[in-house]
């Protein structure tokens, strides 16, 4: 594939709709996927709504499409930074004050022995965001489990729920 900054942003959002453009090109290309699957209703990632756990002005909560374990979520930035070198404190401390609360509220929620917390924002054009992932008893500890195989989110709405009330 070109450089996609070679095609207007509207043939970009229609190759994207035939499947012909991942995110993995548009970051290659220097385009945010996640500011523009926003920009676009969902064109890329779909409608992520009803996963959403916690939002404020600044950063929103989200299970994750493709999770690494149950109870897998991410928290991102709503404002464009590329990593965390390039936010500002106040913006990273509620990031990471956030974090903390969901790690705890996730854990007990979820029942999980323990919450990583991993943050990898690579390649020329990404989106900051953490993921907070659930390690269950029965699992073996250490780094492996931040690249466990990924499965389909199934909704769970009690626990959806459960989640929204607490983080509030």
């Amino acid at each position: 594939m070109n450089n996609l900054k070679d095609f207007s942003e509207e043939e970009v959002v229609q190759m994207v709709r035939e499947g012909k453009v991942t995110n993995r090109e548009l970051t290659d290309s220097g385009i945010c996927p996640t500011c523009f699957n926003k920009a676009h209703d969902g064109v890329l990632f779909g409608d992520d709504s009803e996963m959403i756990v916690y939002e404020d002005d600044i950063i929103e909560c989200f299970l994750v499409g493709n999770p690494r374990a149950n109870g897998h979520v991410a928290v991102s930035t709503k404002k464009h930074f590329k990593d965390m070198m390039d936010i500002d404190d106040i913006t990273c401390e509620r990031v990471f004050k956030f974090s903390k609360k969901a790690m705890n509220v996730i854990r007990e929620v979820y029942n999980s022995e323990s919450v990583y917390l991993c943050t990898m924002c690579d390649g020329p054009m990404n989106h900051f965001h953490v993921q907070l992932i659930p390690r269950y008893d029965f699992e073996e500890r250490g780094s492996d489990n931040f690249v466990k195989p990924r499965f389909k989110y199934v909704p769970d709405k009690e626990k959806v729920l459960e989640l929204r009330r607490r983080l509030k």
